[in-house]
């Protein structure tokens, strides 16, 4: 390999994908070193200044790479590389714009079930019964979005496309044009109650770990069902089974959680109104990664300012 200015290490278990993207871009002056396992990650990246990787495994060796410039994440949730002090000596570049389709899509296809019934009317099939089930538009239902950033936007979207009535809880009360009303700080009590649907898109961050506790879930109609596709901590999981159990919701729809795998002791896995996914709401394909990196590496070498730069200290 001949000596160039910038060593990328790919830190991810389809590291060799991403390379075939990287390979046909033909970045200039840039050397790739894949990595598609854990192991050896620490002999690697001391050579390398710029890392291209899933922040839980790029974080374990941010101490073994002197050289290290600038990380750009293939997540959406950058937590993992935001704890402890900030760090002074890299830039961290998010992904976005990209997981907000692949979210609505499936926020909506387990909304459009739930008020369809199709999980019922499969299994009147397999009874072979011919029975009508009652449903309802998705027209005028109160969907609330915790968190309005790319994804929430997105969702947002698609639910004035269906004619609900879109409202959400976000950091800053400043107004949206995709969105009925905006709530924020101690109003959240209040956001809760109206909801027919609560989606929760939030980063994990000091201000949103268990936001959502047995208070807040007491607070939303009986009939309102919970979808989080943001992070697991912003949810206290335990609260959730106990309202679950109490029926003082309908169901939730859970794509994310504390601790993953979730555990084979989870009461969760048999709870008849929740739907569990193994994390799987929007997955990073290399193609679209590799659009933002690569323009991101154009600027780098210009010495110019990054796009989707992560604020360390507010985690997004």
């Amino acid at each position: 390999m001949k000596d160039t200015e910038n060593r990328l290490l790919i830190l991810t278990p389809d590291a060799e994908a991403y390379a075939r993207q990287l390979i046909r871009r033909r970045l200039p002056d840039l050397a790739l070193v894949p990595c598609g396992r854990k192991e050896g990650a620490r002999d690697l990246i001391a050579d390398c200044n710029i890392v291209l990787g899933q922040p839980d495994w790029v974080r374990p060796v941010l101490d073994h790479a002197p050289k290290l410039k600038w990380v750009q994440s293939t997540f959406a949730g950058v937590e993992a590389l935001c704890m402890g002090e900030p760090p002074s000596d890299y830039m961290l570049t998010g992904v976005k714009g990209l997981f907000g389709p692949l979210m609505s899509e499936y926020v909506f296809a387990y909304i459009l079930a739930l008020e369809r019934q199709l999980f019922e009317t499969r299994d009147n099939q397999k009874k072979k019964l011919w029975r009508m089930l009652p449903y309802q538009s998705l027209q005028g239902l109160n969907l609330g979005i915790c968190g309005l950033g790319s994804v929430g936007r997105q969702i947002a979207l698609t639910g004035n496309h269906f004619k609900m009535r879109v409202l959400a809880y976000k950091r800053s009360p400043h107004k949206s044009p995709l969105v009925e009303q905006v709530f924020s700080g101690s109003s959240l009590n209040d956001f809760l109650s109206r909801l027919d649907y609560l989606v929760i898109t939030l980063p994990l961050t000091a201000e949103t770990r268990h936001l959502i506790d047995y208070g807040a879930l007491c607070r939303m109609k009986p009939s309102a069902v919970l979808i989080n596709v943001g992070r697991g901590g912003v949810v206290i999981e335990k609260d959730l089974e106990r309202t679950l159990e109490e029926k003082r919701i309908r169901g939730a729809v859970i794509d994310v959680f504390e601790k993953e795998p979730l555990s084979a002791q989870s009461r969760l896995w048999e709870m008849p109104h929740v739907f569990i996914t193994p994390h799987n709401s929007a997955f990073s394909f290399p193609e679209k990664i590799i659009e933002i990196f690569s323009g991101n590496y154009r600027r780098f070498i210009k010495k110019e300012k990054l796009e989707y730069l992560i604020d360390f200290k507010r985690g997004y």
